[in-house]
């Protein structure tokens, strides 16, 4: 060979091998994992998490309702993004042709959460710091995980522990007042995981080298499943002659209402005969105050719907892993009649779907969680 020829090659080798080690030092967009991931892949994108400001119209509306020009909810619905600071600050705002926006919570994101600090206003994601020029290191919870062309791989003990409380722990809002709430400073992610991220079928590579056989579901299963959603909660219905009670158990390890832009609510009936006697409310599910499960703001005692600038807040709820007892006034009942007791949850409540002009009506639509009957005796 000649040493022209031997010395082009040389330069073309070191060439694509600095050219591979920059590529590495890139971020690793949510799709470059389906290649070894394939299943994994197919519930993330199912979920809420591959969801971004771009493609879930009830954040962005009300993210632009707070501000058009800050986006400060970056910290956790857009946490990969390569100018978050500016996005905060009102330098930039969020570009659809930038990956590091369009990915939402991205798969990237979650596997490098190095450490969670617990803060006052809300918790903080520490990343891990990556070396420039090697391939990045992702975290987990497998024993003994799989080596990858793409990342190396090193278990985490954050991961049975504060990695879920980064982003679903609390948030107060400039005037400390909460206006989200979760979980709290002692319990641990382990939960998290084993309600929403259950065991199922196959490897959590595609070729599962290892055969383990299953791995932990990514579709972060949640208030969007109609059947998931039926197992968070159990009503008893108790009834004495002219008194009603419907007991709520929450066995969830979280409050029945979690999001300040949704509403959970009791559709209760009494029917004699086929036809309706009593019901909790005539209109609207917010005529119950004791079953109508909701946050409400107000800004200097006036009562706003949007809680980014309010000053105090207070909401109607059912603890984690707690009861509560509703106790009702009825007419008189009778042997054969029915009691129907049903929790709805509407994932953006009217008041909020009108302030920000809200298109998708299902979001409004009242959704089934979960109904029982007492016939009386």
């Amino acid at each position: 060979m000649k040493q022209s020829t031997f010395l082009k090659l040389s330069l073309l080798f070191l060439s694509l091998f600095f050219s591979s080690l920059q590529a590495k030092d890139k971020y690793l967009d949510n799709h470059s994992c389906n290649e070894c991931h394939e299943k994994i892949y197919e519930e993330y994108k199912s979920s809420a998490h591959s969801h971004s400001y771009f493609s879930n119209s009830l954040h962005r509306q009300i993210a632009d309702k707070v501000s058009k020009e800050k986006y400060s909810c970056a910290t956790c619905h857009m946490p990969m993004a390569d100018n978050i600071k500016a996005l905060i600050s009102g330098e930039a705002r969020p570009n659809k042709n930038n990956k590091t926006h369009t990915d939402g919570v991205s798969c990237f994101f979650c596997h490098t959460v190095a450490y969670v600090k617990t803060a006052h206003k809300f918790n903080i994601n520490t990343k891990a710091r990556q070396a420039k020029g090697y391939k990045p290191t992702l975290y987990g919870r497998l024993d003994n995980p799989d080596e990858s062309d793409k990342h190396s791989s090193v278990s985490n003990p954050v991961y049975a522990q504060k990695v879920c409380m980064g982003c679903h722990s609390h948030k107060l809002n400039d005037n400390n007042t909460t206006i989200f709430r979760a979980m709290d400073e002692k319990q641990n992610s382990v939960s998290c995981i084993n309600c929403h991220m259950p065991e199922v079928a196959g490897g959590a590579e595609k070729m599962d080298k290892r055969a383990r056989g299953h791995h932990a579901s990514h579709k972060f299963l949640g208030i969007h499943d109609k059947e998931f959603r039926k197992t968070g909660m159990d009503i008893n219905i108790t009834a004495v002659e002219t008194k009603l009670t419907v007991t709520l158990k929450n066995k969830m390890t979280h409050p029945l209402i979690v999001q300040p832009a949704r509403v959970k609510f009791l559709k209760i009936q009494i029917s004699r005969a086929g036809k309706v006697i009593w019901k909790n409310y005539e209109k609207e599910p917010s005529e119950d105050k004791q079953g109508y499960f909701a946050y409400s703001f107000t800004q200097e005692d006036k009562k706003v719907i949007i809680p980014a600038h309010s000053t105090s807040s207070t909401v109607n709820n059912v603890e984690a892993e707690s009861s509560k007892a509703l106790k009702y006034d009825v007419p008189a009942l009778q042997k054969g009649d029915k009691v129907s007791v049903a929790l709805y949850v509407q994932l953006a409540k009217s008041d909020c779907a009108k302030v920000i002009d809200l298109k998708e009506t299902d979001l409004a639509k009242p959704q089934l969680m979960k109904e029982t009957e007492l016939i009386i005796k």
